[in-house]
Order: structure tokens, then C-alpha cells, then sequence
């Protein structure tokens, strides 16, 4: 009888680092009835509800009935979702929300799953039949890459729109999320090479010399990079004591501690790279660049294949989701690559990552006449620049890293060394001097014995202010 394999229990040191990122507990409860399973409570309402709709309304419509069972379905998920999946790294502002994103994360994973055995008819009638403005559309996409010569102030103040608010917006959020200057930074250039890469594909990716660099780059990029960074630097200043509603005794106090429970609980600095990083470490982040780039990718490839316009709600809302999904994911992926006593995948970076796979199918299925025009050598040359950015920004900011540790530790000695070495003031030599010309002090051998140790004393004091 072959030997049982040990599992870790909940209570395991080695289980703990996983649990904490896939199922955190909350550990400062203020108000314990929000914070109750309620269970029995809710499957009551939840059934009476049922009853009710099931024989009140008027289900003569086959579009209506479609459209509310659906509904139904979905509703219910959340609310499985929420009785029964784990609350990820996140309880604020309460698990319930988070538990909640993770269910539709999953609906929409299944949602892919089912799109991906259609043909492309059947999920453009399913894309009209939800959203009837877009039965007929078909996406003329812009061109950007014309008259880059024409550069006027006024054509420049043109470029400035929603559009431009929105990119700002959205790498603040990215910033938040990765919370480090250099990655931040190589996912932002390694953009400018995925347009380049699939510029033939998507003609739109094609713009003006100093639109990519001012606007894409500086402005929106950067402005968004350093706000993100900023928020986190701040964040990370801050001393986090909460204290109970229950304890607090003005009205002004009560709202504004319901308010910061908008707030991360806590907030730590990611540190992807590390002086002593191992290549599993270097694989990990390059994983990491290229994933955000799918993600953009599919963003322009699903709404040109399915002619969805970008100001629509299904590409707005979309983009929404992913971000609310990802901040958890990316999360448990930092954990999982860092921390070597997390040995498994949290369950919604995996569900993130399968999203992104199965967009891509689809993207590949559905576009298969526009991704048979991919040139190889593009996407071998993209694939390449990716792989090297990733690991030169491991390289350069590990460095950078150990350089700023080595110095630290350099002052801090230098700071031991010149504390214990005694300051010799030209007071106290005047005094030390007097001391030994005094009569009580006569003698080759004591006279000697003191300029000997003057003169040490002066050579421990100039190689102490040499090293400050």
C-alpha cells in the first residue's frame, strides 16, 4: 500500500501564504451584521422572488423571456458567487464586492468558452440582438498617420479629447496596479512596439511622429505613470489604524470612517525586481509585459473584427471589467512569483489569464482573414523586443537596486565609524597638551607614549571625515 501524500491544512505555514492572497480574511470587523453569511435569509428572498416573477409577468414575448432568464441566471451566479467563492487578496470596501467581479469574471470566462464554437454569423446575430444599434454597423476606422508635416499649436490642442483623459486615467490605474517606475515603463514603450508590429494590420495604429511621443508617451503615459506612482508613494507614507464606527461618537466622524472603508485596508510597495533575482524571476515579469499587451491587443482586434465602435458600451464596459478583474489577479500573480512559499496560482489570476487565452482564440478564429496577412518576421522581431526590454529592465533596475542597497549600507557604517571615534577639537589638544607639559608628567617614556597617541587619534579623525 503505497504511502499517503501529506496536504496542508489550513493552519500550515506553507498554506498561509496562498490563503491570503486566494481567501484573505478580514480581521478588523466594525460592524459584525454586514459581515454575517445571512445565508437562510437570502435564499428566502431569492425564492419568493423566483415565485413571483415566474407567475406574474407576461412571458408572450420570446426576446422578453430570453432576455430576463438570462438575467435570472446571472443573478443567481452573483449570488452563489457570493455565498461560496473566495474573497481574493481584497476585502475592501467588503468581500461580497469582490467575491461578486470574481463570478463575472467567471461568466464571462464561460461566455468565451461558448462564443468560441460559433461561427462568426451567429455571434454577430447575438452582438444585434443585445444591442440592436449594432445589427447594421459596420467600424470605418481612422487614420492618424496624415499630414504629420502640418505640426500647428492648434492641431496639436485638437488631439486633446476624452480620449486622451481616459489613456491618462487608465495608466494611473495601471500604475496603481503594478506599483513600480520601470515596469510601468516598459509595458508603456513596449505598446509603441506592438503598434509598430501590427501596424499592418490595423491601419489606426498608424500615427504621427509627435503624436506617439508627446502625446501617447509623455503626456498621457508619463503624466498617468507619475500621478500612479505618487498616489502609491503616499499610500505608502500613510499609517493605517482603523478604528470602529461603533467607537466613534460624531456624525462627521461616523461618515467619514464609512467613506475611507472605500480605502485599501493596507498598502505595500511590489517588488518585482531584486538584486538576487533567479531566471524563474526574469520569466515571470517578461509573462507579465506580454500579457498587458494582449490585453491591448484584444481590445482593437475584438471591437475591428465585430465592428464595435469604440465609444460603445460594450468596448467601454469591457475595458472596466478587465481592470476591476485584474487588480486582484495581478495580485496573487506578484505573490506567486515573488514569495517562493506561495507555490500555487490564485484562482483569479488563473481565471484572468484564461480570459486573455480565450480572447485571443477568438480574435484568431473570427479573424482569421485578417490574421492570415500577419507578417512572421513582425511578430517574431515583437516577440523578441518584449523578451529583451523585459529582461534589460530586470538587468538595469536590479542594479540599480543593489546600488542604492550598497550605498545605504556604506553610510550607515560610515555613520557607526564616526560615532565611535572620539571628535578631537582644538580646545581639547589645547587642554590634552597643557596636561602633558605639567609637572606631574615627566618622563621619555609617558611623553612619547602621549604624542603617540595624538597622532593616532589624528589618523583615526582624517580617515573617519575622508570616508564621510
Amino acid at each position: 500500500m503505497g504511502q499517503r501524500r501529506r496536504t496542508y491544512s489550513t493552519f500550515s505555514d506553507v498554506s498561509d501564504h496562498f490563503y491570503d492572497i486566494n481567501e484573505r480574511a478580514v480581521e478588523d470587523i466594525t460592524l459584525d451584521y454586514f459581515y454575517k453569511p445571512h445565508t437562510i435569509t437570502v435564499l428566502s428572498i431569492s425564492l419568493v422572488g423566483l415565485v413571483y416573477l415566474a407567475f406574474t409577468r407576461d412571458d408572450s414575448s420570446i426576446e422578453s423571456n430570453l432576455w430576463k432568464g438570462g438575467l435570472c441566471i446571472i443573478l443567481f451566479f452573483l449570488i452563489i458567487s457570493s455565498l461560496a467563492f473566495p474573497n481574493g487578496p481584497f476585502t475592501r470596501p467588503h468581500p461580497l464586492i469582490w467575491r461578486s467581479i470574481f463570478g463575472l469574471s467567471v461568466l464571462y470566462f464561460l461566455s468565451l468558452v461558448f462564443v468560441i464554437f460559433q461561427n462568426y454569423n451567429t455571434v454577430r446575430y447575438i452582438i444585434g440582438w443585445a444591442c440592436p444599434e449594432l445589427k447594421n454597423f459596420t467600424l470605418v476606422l481612422p487614420l492618424y498617420a496624415q499630414n504629420c508635416d502640418n505640426i500647428t499649436l492648434e492641431r496639436m490642442i485638437g488631439h486633446v479629447d476624452v480620449y486622451v483623459f481616459a489613456h491618462i486615467v487608465g495608466w494611473i490605474m495601471k500604475a496603481l496596479l503594478i506599483r513600480h517606475y520601470g515596469l510601468c515603463w516598459v509595458i508603456s514603450l513596449g505598446w509603441e512596439f506592438t503598434e509598430l508590429a501590427f501596424l499592418h494590420l490595423l491601419p489606426n495604429f498608424a500615427e504621427c511622429w509627435w503624436d506617439s511621443i508627446m502625446f501617447d508617451v509623455i503626456l498621457c503615459n508619463g503624466l498617468g505613470i507619475h500621478i500612479g506612482m505618487w498616489i502609491c508613494k503616499k499610500m505608502e507614507l500613510r499609517t493605517y489604524h482603523w478604528e470602529s464606527v461603533k467607537d466613534i461618537q460624531s456624525t462627521t466622524g461616523k461618515i467619514r470612517r464609512a467613506v475611507l472603508q472605500l480605502t485599501p485596508e493596507t498598502w505595500t510597495a511590489n517588488k518585482w525586481l531584486d538584486p538576487n533575482s533567479s531566471f524563474m524571476r526574469v520569466v515571470g515579469v517578461t509573462i507579465l509585459v506580454i500579457l498587458f499587451q494582449v490585453t491591448e491587443l484584444n481590445t482593437f482586434f475584438l471591437k475591428h473584427i465585430f465592428h464595435v465602435p469604440t465609444n460603445h458600451r460594450l468596448t467601454f464596459g469591457r475595458i472596466v471589467f478587465i481592470g476591476m478583474i485584474s487588480a486582484p489577479a495581478i495580485k496573487q500573480y506578484y505573490s506567486y512569483i515573488t514569495d517562493t512559499r506561495c507555490t500555487r496560482l490564485g484562482t483569479q489570476a488563473w481565471v484572468y489569464v484564461a480570459i486573455n487565452m480565450c480572447e485571443l482564440i477568438v480574435c484568431m478564429k473570427f479573424g482569421y482573414t485578417l490574421i492570415v496577412q500577419t507578417q512572421t518576421s513582425l511578430l517574431v522581431y515583437w516577440f523578441i523586443a518584449l523578451a529583451l526590454s523585459s529582461l534589460a529592465a530586470v538587468y538595469i533596475f536590479a542594479k540599480l537596486l543593489k546600488s542604492r542597497l550598497g550605498k545605504k549600507e556604506s553610510s550607515a557604517s560610515n555613520g557607526k565609524t564616526a560615532s565611535s571615534c572620539p571628535v578631537l577639537t582644538a580646545n581639547n589638544l589645547a587642554v590634552h597638551n597643557k596636561v602633558n607639559s605639567s609637572p606631574d608628567n615627566h618622563g621619555d617614556s609617558t611623553t612619547s607614549s602621549n604624542k603617540h597617541n595624538i597622532r593616532s587619534r589624528k589618523t583615526t579623525i582624517g580617515q573617519s571625515e575622508r570616508k564621510n
